[in-house]
This record gives structure tokens, C-alpha cells and sequence, in this order.
């Protein structure tokens, strides 16, 4: 039996690696799980399906040094927050949100 632990999911095409390691590490601190997954699409589809996808309702899609945020409800292109080229504090506090909007906790700044 395969047994799916609630978590966030990111999803990420062509990803920076050192963008992706700081969102996981801001989902980290908010002791939140999340699954890493490549998939195919434009940013607004990565982070759609990935909140979609999300048993927590949460998702993050990474496409180069672009990053979104989405929630399971928005409708499709309509992301909490999207970042292009960001700096590494600000997709640490991506993550860090992705985690505090299941738990409803204030955000942290991004902009």
C-alpha cells in the first residue's frame, strides 16, 4: 500500500537549483513536508497542477528563475505570489508562505 503524506508540491521545469534549494528551505522552517517533481508546462501551469495536486492545497512551480505560488482554490493565472530572477531571501520567504497560508499565518515580505 502506498501511503501519500500530506505536503506541498513543487513543481519545476529547467529549475535554478540554488532558487529551489532556498523555497524548500523556507518550507523547511515552517516544519511543513514537501515533494520536489518535474513537470512539464509554463509557470502558471506548473503552479496550478502543483496546488492542484497538493493534498494541503498549497503548490510552488519553478521555470527557469521564475517562481510562483498557488493556492488549490485561485483560478489558473492568478498566483498568491510570482517573482522573476528573485533574490535568495526572497524564495526562502516563498516557501516559508506556501507553508504559513496551510497553517493561516501571516506572510512573509517577498517584494
Amino acid at each position: 500500500m502506498v501511503v501519500n503524506k500530506p505536503s506541498i508540491i513543487i513543481y519545476c521545469r529547467e529549475a535554478d537549483e540554488d532558487l529551489l534549494r532556498e523555497v524548500c528551505a523556507g518550507i523547511e522552517e515552517e516544519g511543513v513536508l514537501y515533494q520536489v517533481l518535474s513537470h512539464e508546462g509554463e509557470l502558471d501551469t506548473l503552479a496550478y497542477d502543483a496546488a492542484r495536486e497538493s493534498m494541503l492545497g498549497s503548490g510552488v512551480g519553478i521555470h527557469g528563475t521564475r517562481l510562483a505560488m498557488q493556492m488549490q482554490r485561485l483560478p489558473k493565472g492568478k498566483n498568491v505570489f510570482e517573482l522573476n530572477a528573485p533574490k535568495f531571501w526572497q524564495c526562502r520567504n516563498l516557501g516559508a508562505n506556501s507553508a504559513r497560508a496551510i497553517k493561516k499565518m501571516p506572510f512573509k515580505p517577498v517584494y
